[in-house]
C-alpha cells in the first residue's frame, strides 16, 4: 500500500494565534495532529512539543525497526512515545509558571501495509472515507460525548451545546495520560482525515464527506475543508491532515522486465 499525505492549518476567523500543530513523515508513514490549550502561547507550546517529539521519535524507531515491525511492537512504540511526550509537556508546565496548566489533544497514526495503528487523546478526530461512507473512527474524550453515552443528550442537542470544548482527557495535564489505541484495516482508495475541533465544530459529516468525495487532489480537499470551516464562522483554529491509500504497483520479475511486459 502506498500512502500520500497533505496537511493544512489556519488560525480561523476569530483567533490571532494558532494553537494547533500538525506533522507527518512520508518515509515512515507517521501522522500526528494536536490542538493545544492553556494560557497565552502555552497551548501552541504544548501542541508543538507533542507533534515534534512524537513524529521524530516514532519515525526514528520505525526507520530502525524496518518493515518487519509487527503490530504489537508498533503499538508499544506509540505508547512509549506518547508517554514520554506527555511527561515532557507536564514537566515543562510545572517548571514554567507561564506554561502552567497547558495541555493538548492528540491524534497519532502509523500506516503500515494495509493497517493503521491509530491513537488519540481528547476531542481531535480521525475520519475514514471508504467509497461514499464517511465514518468517525475515534471517539471524543469530552463532556458532551459522556453525556450522549449516558443518554442525557441527543446528538442534535449536543451540536447546540455551549460546552463543546470541554475535554475529559488531554496530554500534559497530569504526569500520566490514557491513550486510546486501535488497529484499523486499510483498503486502497481510503481517505483518512485527522482534524482539530475547529473543523468538526464548523462542519457536519455530510459537508465533510461531500468535499472528500469530489475526486480532487489532497491539497485541494484540504484547502476546501479549511475554507468551508472559515465560511461557517471559523470560531477556532482549523487543522486538517489528509492521508490517501493506494495500491502499491506490483513488482515485475526479471524476465518480465527484460521482455518489456
Amino acid at each position: 500500500m502506498n500512502y500520500t499525505f497533505c496537511a493544512q492549518t489556519d488560525p480561523g476567523q476569530l483567533r490571532e494565534n494558532n494553537e494547533d500543530s500538525v506533522a507527518f513523515d512520508d518515509a515512515t508513514n507517521v501522522a500526528v495532529l494536536a490542538d493545544g490549550m492553556g494560557g497565552y502561547n502555552a497551548g501552541e507550546i504544548a501542541s508543538g512539543m507533542a507533534t515534534a517529539f512524537i513524529k521524530s521519535e516514532l519515525a526514528r524507531w520505525l526507520s530502525e525497526a524496518g518493515e518487519h515491525a509487527n503490530a504489537g511492537q508498533i503499538r508499544r512504540a506509540i505508547e512509549i512515545c506518547v508517554d514520554n511526550a506527555n511527561r515532557s509537556i507536564f514537566n515543562a508546565s510545572t517548571a514554567n509558571p507561564q506554561y502552567s496548566g497547558m495541555g493538548t489533544t492528540l491524534v497519532v497514526g502509523v500506516f503500515q501495509d494495509a493497517r493503521l495503528m491509530l491513537g488519540h487523546i481528547g476531542d481531535s478526530r480521525c475520519y475514514r472515507l471508504r467509497g461514499t461512507e464517511l465514518l468517525q473512527i475515534t471517539k471524543d474524550h469530552s463532556l458532551l460525548q459522556e453525556q450522549m453515552d449516558a443518554g442525557l443528550l441527543t446528538p442534535e442537542q449536543a451540536a447546540l451545546s455551549p460546552n463543546k470544548n470541554l475535554v475529559t482527557r488531554a496530554m500534559g495535564v497530569e504526569s500520566d495520560v490514557m491513550l486510546d489505541l486501535n488497529e484499523h484495516h486499510v483498503e486502497a482508495g481510503d481517505i483518512y482525515l485527522m482534524c482539530s475541533d475547529g473543523l468538526s465544530d464548523m462542519m457536519g459529516d455530510a459537508a465533510i464527506a461531500h468535499i472528500l468525495q469530489n475526486g480532487a487532489s489532497l491539497e485541494k480537499m484540504a484547502a476546501d475543508l479549511v475554507s468551508a470551516a472559515n465560511e461557517n464562522g471559523g470560531r477556532d483554529n482549523i487543522t486538517v491532515l489528509l492521508t490517501r491509500a493506494a495500491s502499491a504497483p506490483e513488482r515485475r520479475g526479471l524476465i518480465s522486465r527484460l521482455l518489456g511486459k
